[in-house]
């Protein structure tokens, strides 16, 4: 079960209560305040984890509360601090505040971790409170209440290469063929109900490229408004530096203008409104070994125009495949190194010295 939204409430733990209590042994007069410190509550910790790739664990467990600190006690006992909660999350997921939408971490590397609910302090005992003039307090505080957030989860995968396309046009039989995932493939519409991740290396050891490929479940007109399991989805393509579109170029899909279908995607993507179509592109002419001539043809015409490149292959005869593999880890790579050289840049623009 692909579970990529939930909803948490979280409490963190409230502090103890600070002590009142005087020092009362044989052979001590006048012993004096001797009221301990409460504990403080414990906090709830967000941390991110690659053993976890779904938000499934969230949807039937919604609550969390830390434990509270342990009251004062006399002889200047300190109470017990509260234990801490710490809720494991995939990477690539993002907290935003549920009353104010606001944004308030966005998980995008492994092992990272933010408090999300501070523990409450525990109050002052009453030998805080002594001075020269006052040494016989009676006052003490109570334990300050712990922190209470309600949080929406959001999971964006992390891949660097995103397939898209019409339901049916192969991007399961794809991602099985270029990766050791193993999605479910059938001859029916919306086979792939979640998004699917491969693992893909190209090369040799010495000079070997690797990139993570999503299986994005199939778009259709309208995706953007709720139709089909697009919008659903979409969300998942904003992580990716680089879109591969399949195109079927066969009769199965019934469609006959291949441009138009690429029109609607396209369409999709830029009614989504995180400039999706603005990603860089590869264009697949899918099924070829069924080819229509005619829809490959104006394809590729297409293509030209818009100054697309554009692989054909066959995701079951394996035709193309390798051709494909190497061009998609060559655009990868490029871009890698063009996000590398971005970044000095601007860390140079923002330096001091700069």
């Amino acid at each position: 079960m692909f579970i990529d939204e939930a909803k948490i409430r979280v409490k963190a733990g409230d502090g103890g209560n600070g002590c009142m209590a005087f020092r009362r042994e044989k052979f001590v007069p006048r012993g004096g305040p001797s009221g301990g410190d409460g504990g403080k509550g414990g906090d709830v910790i967000m941390e991110s984890s690659e053993r976890h790739n779904t938000l499934v664990h969230f949807r039937f467990n919604p609550e969390y509360k830390a434990d509270r600190g342990r009251h004062g006690e006399g002889a200047n006992k300190t109470g017990r601090d509260g234990g801490d909660v710490v809720l494991k999350v995939p990477v690539g997921t993002i907290v935003y505040d549920e009353e104010s939408g606001e944004k308030v971490f966005d998980f995008s590397g492994p092992d990272q971790r933010i408090v999300i609910a501070r523990g409450g302090r525990g109050g002052r005992g009453n030998a805080r409170f002594a001075t020269s003039t006052h040494q016989a307090p009676r006052e003490h505080e109570p334990g300050r209440p712990g922190e209470e957030r309600n949080y929406r989860l959001e999971l964006k995968l992390l891949a660097d290469v995103g397939l898209i396309g019409y339901p049916n046009v192969g991007k399961s039989t794809l991602i099985s063929r270029i990766s050791a995932a193993r999605p479910k493939i059938a001859d029916y519409p919306f086979t792939t109900l979640e998004p699917n991740l491969g693992v893909v290396a190209v090369g040799d050891e010495k000079e070997e490229i690797s990139f993570v490929v999503a299986d994005i479940p199939g778009l259709i007109e309208g995706a953007h408004t709720g139709a089909g399991l697009g919008t659903q989805f979409l969300r998942h393509i904003e992580r990716t530096r680089l879109l591969v579109h399949l195109v079927d170029v066969s009769d199965a899909s019934g469609r006959p203008d291949v441009v138009k279908d690429v029109d609607v995607i396209m369409g999709e993507l830029a009614s989504f409104g995180a400039h999706l179509e603005d990603k860089p592109m590869i264009m697949v002419a899918s099924k070829i070994d069924v080819a229509n001539k005619d829809k490959l043809a104006k394809l590729k015409r297409y293509c030209k125009k818009q100054k697309l490149k554009l692989y054909e292959i066959s995701a079951v005869t394996g035709k193309g495949i390798e051709d494909l593999k190497y061009g998609i880890a060559e655009e990868v790579q490029q871009l890698r190194k063009a996000e590398l050289r971005q970044s000095a840049q601007e860390q140079k623009e923002s330096s001091p010295s700069a």
